[in-house]
C-alpha cells in the first residue's frame, strides 16, 4: 500500500475549523449555564452545572473519537482495498459530496488502475456551511468532474471498482438514493465492486456524536437501499467500530 498521505492530526482538525459554529456556541452554552448557576441557589445550581458539564463532556468525548476514527486508526490506510482484485488498466470510479480525502490515496495505491473522480455536490441541495467551507480549504483532485447525482456519464459496464467514501448518505432521499445505486449498477462491469463507507446511525456513533448519529442511516436502511438498487451486499469491513464499509457485487 501506499505511504500515509495525512498529517498525525489532520481528521480532528478538520473537523474543528469546518465546524468551529458548533463548538463556539457550546462554549457559550456552557458559560451561560454556568454563570447562571453561579447565582442561583441548590438544587437548581447543582443541575445546572450537571448539565453544563455533560455538555462539556460530550463534545470532548466527540473530539477523542473523531480523533481516534480519523486520525488513528486505519480507516484512510483504506486497507479494505486489500480485498479487492485490480488488474492493470482497470477503471477505477471515485464519487464524493464535495470533500474529497480518498482519491489522492486511491491513485497512490492503485498506479496501475485509470482513477475518475466525480463530486455530486450540489450549493442548492447539499447546504452544509461544513462542506463550502472544506472546498475553500481543499482543492478539488485534477480531472475531478462535477455531476448530478441521478446520472453517472459512463458507458454500461465501464467500471470495474466504484469506491464512495462518507458521501452516498448525502442523498437524504430514500428514492433518489436507490436510482442512485441503480445507475451505479447500469456502470459497473460483470464481476465489478461496489464500496460504500459510511457511519452507521447505532450505539457507538450515538454514543460517540449524541443526536449527530441521526445524520447517519441506520444498517437497515442502507440494505434497503441496495436491494431496491438489485446490488448483492457481499461482506462488509469494519475500519473501527465506528465505520463500516458494505462491498456490493
Amino acid at each position: 500500500m501506499a505511504k500515509n498521505l495525512r498529517t498525525p492530526y489532520q481528521g480532528v482538525w478538520n473537523i474543528i475549523r469546518f465546524n468551529w459554529h458548533f463548538y463556539v456556541l457550546a462554549a457559550l452554552l456552557i458559560g451561560l449555564l454556568l454563570s447562571i448557576a453561579a447565582s442561583t441557589p441548590p438544587p437548581v445550581a447543582t443541575l445546572l452545572a450537571v448539565a453544563a458539564m455533560l455538555v462539556a463532556g460530550s463534545t470532548v468525548l466527540s473530539l477523542l473519537v473523531s480523533h481516534y476514527i480519523y486520525d488513528r486508526s486505519n480507516l484512510y490506510d483504506l486497507a479494505w482495498l486489500n480485498d479487492i482484485t485490480i488488474a492493470n488498466g482497470a477503471t477505477i470510479i471515485n464519487i464524493h459530496a464535495g470533500f474529497d480525502e480518498t482519491s489522492q490515496k486511491i491513485a497512490a495505491t492503485f498506479s496501475n488502475a485509470t482513477l475518475l473522480v466525480y463530486d455530486f455536490y450540489h450549493p442548492l441541495t447539499h447546504t452544509e456551511v461544513s462542506i463550502r467551507r472544506a472546498r475553500k480549504v481543499y482543492p478539488p483532485y485534477p480531472g475531478t468532474v462535477s455531476i448530478p447525482a441521478q446520472t453517472l456519464p459512463l458507458a454500461n459496464a465501464s467500471a470495474d471498482c466504484i469506491t464512495l467514501i462518507f458521501a452516498a448518505h448525502e442523498i437524504r432521499n430514500t428514492e433518489e438514493r436507490i436510482q442512485f445505486f441503480k445507475e451505479l449498477k447500469r456502470c459497473l462491469k460483470p464481476g465489478g465492486t461496489i464500496l460504500v463507507t459510511e457511519h452507521l446511525r447505532n450505539l457507538p456513533n450515538f454514543i460517540a456524536y449524541n443526536i449527530g448519529f441521526l445524520h447517519f442511516y441506520p444498517s437497515h436502511e442502507w440494505h434497503k437501499t441496495f436491494t431496491g438498487a438489485h446490488l448483492q451486499p457481499v461482506h462488509t469491513i469494519a475500519a473501527n467500530r465506528f465505520i463500516t464499509t458494505f462491498i456490493l457485487q
